[in-house]
């Protein structure tokens, strides 16, 4: 792990400088060094819905505050499946209970948290739900990290065709707009999708809305995506479930803590930019080394 930051440094150092060809060169090896240096063994799904499921029946549970959701039509998932297994179901990650993979049809169990975060509260019998299962270790990588925890829930606020694509906007309480960047990923209901408008709008805008701020996200969705996906099948008022990607979460977390003057002092990302700072001087011979 020492070595694989090691190289991450050197990087920056030539990144501070302006030395664009080096850091070029070099970005394949930075990128495998810092997967090195974080890789940990976690349930992760890819944001690439494998199947539209149907809620059968919902019942509240005795183990524990919440209900259970049995969700049918889903056999095509449940060839290799294990009780604690993994599903994302509208991009939540919840586990699975019990299952009967020749009648098509799996348990899982909510507790009040979830339903509370999430659009899964106020789905009923009959709903269609997207499916994922945990992504094996030995299989491709197809979408983006998706954790299966949802952030907050959005409202679309527009649907407007474009050719065989259509184009959604959303509004989003704006602590949860801050992690989003243009052309950067974002899951809704679990599906992986890019990010294809950022706006905050100001008072006086046609889609601003009073009391809490809010921001708004667009994303546009192939022909493809429409037919596999619950997204698409949802009017304008309706919510879905957002994570954002984890990746500019951890960003806007270090960065924020850092300004904010959170982060400890004398700490990793302090000590790996006075590095590099130090170095680019000592080359200009500003400073010794």
């Amino acid at each position: 792990m020492l070595a694989s930051l090691a190289k991450a440094d050197d990087v920056l150092a030539a990144f501070v400088d302006g030395s664009e060809e080096v850091v070029g060169e070099n970005c394949d090896e930075v990128e495998e060094s810092i997967a090195t240096a974080g890789r940990a063994s976690f349930t992760m799904f890819t944001g690439l819905v494998e199947h539209l499921g149907v809620i059968k029946s919902i019942h509240p549970t005795t183990e524990f505050a919440g209900y259970s959701f049995v969700i049918g039509d889903a056999g095509e998932i449940l060839g290799d499946c294990a009780i604690g297994d993994s599903i994302a179901v509208n991009g939540v990650c919840l586990t699975v209970t019990r299952f009967d993979a020749k009648e098509g049809w799996f348990e899982v169990g909510l507790a009040n948290e979830t339903l509370s975060r999430t659009n899964l509260g106020k789905l009923g019998v009959g709903s269609k739900v997207n499916l994922e299962r945990a992504m094996a270790g030995h299989g491709r990588f197809g979408g983006h990290f998706v954790q299966g925890h949802v952030d907050t829930t959005a409202k679309i606020v527009s649907v407007t065709p474009d050719g065989d694509s259509v184009r959604l906007l959303f509004s989003l309480p704006l602590e949860f707009y801050t992690p989003l960047i243009p052309k950067g990923y974002i899951a809704l209901d679990g599906t992986s999708l890019t990010l294809t408008h950022l706006s905050v709008p100001k008072e006086g805008d046609e889609l601003f809305e009073p009391g809490a701020p809010k921001g708004l996200f667009g994303v546009m969705l192939v022909k493809h995506t429409q037919s596999r996906t619950v997204v698409a099948m949802k009017p304008v008022g309706e919510t879905v479930n957002v994570e954002c990607d984890v990746v500019g979460k951890g960003v806007e977390s270090v960065v924020r803590n850092v300004l904010e003057g959170g982060g400890e002092p004398g700490g990793a990302l302090e000590q790996m930019i006075e590095r590099a700072v130090e170095r680019v001087l000592a080359r200009k011979g500003l400073v010794k080394e």
